[in-house]
């Protein structure tokens, strides 16, 4: 999600600042992953916002350096986000929010990785863990979980009977 803001007349605004700003009153979630500081909105000639002429965000504005993914899992998660996203690449410390990720990609991206890894995962998940390693690590525990609750379970039921 793109935030477009247009000082009043005499301010300053820098979108850090205002990312910084709405951070402190919304969740993370709502925050924008850009904001991008304009003189006017484009109008179309109704007087409408005119979205085409929007200029586009920067690439990306953390200040953080790309870590690339260092697990399979990481590697999928971050291929799935950066699909999602329509991003060309997606580091393992990356926020899913920060990169442009809303409530409504977030349930997208639980259906795909219950898909990739036959979990159930809610977008509660991706609101606790919004990187790619956090979310990675819950998706790792969860599964062994999942394996060492099985090997329990064939483990009481493979005895053989008792006569």
């Amino acid at each position: 999600m793109v935030g477009y803001a247009v000082p009043a007349a005499g301010h300053l605004l820098d979108g850090a600042g205002v990312r910084a700003a709405l951070g402190a009153q919304l969740p993370a979630y709502m925050v924008p992953s850009a904001v991008v500081v304009v003189d006017a909105l484009p109008l179309t000639g109704n007087g409408k916002l005119d979205r085409a002429a929007l200029p586009q965000p920067p690439a990306q504005e953390s200040g953080e350096e790309y870590t690339a993914p260092r697990t399979p899992t990481e590697e999928a998660v971050a291929d799935l986000w950066a699909a999602l996203l329509g991003v060309e690449r997606v580091g393992a410390h990356d926020d899913f929010f920060e990169r442009g990720g809303d409530s409504l990609l977030s349930l997208q991206a639980v259906l795909r990785m219950k898909v990739a890894f036959g979990l159930d995962l809610s977008p509660r998940d991706v609101l606790s863990r919004p990187t790619v390693a956090a979310l990675a690590q819950l998706i790792e525990e969860r599964i062994i979980a999942e394996l060492e609750r099985a090997a329990a379970e064939e483990a009481g039921q493979d005895r053989p009977p008792s006569v």
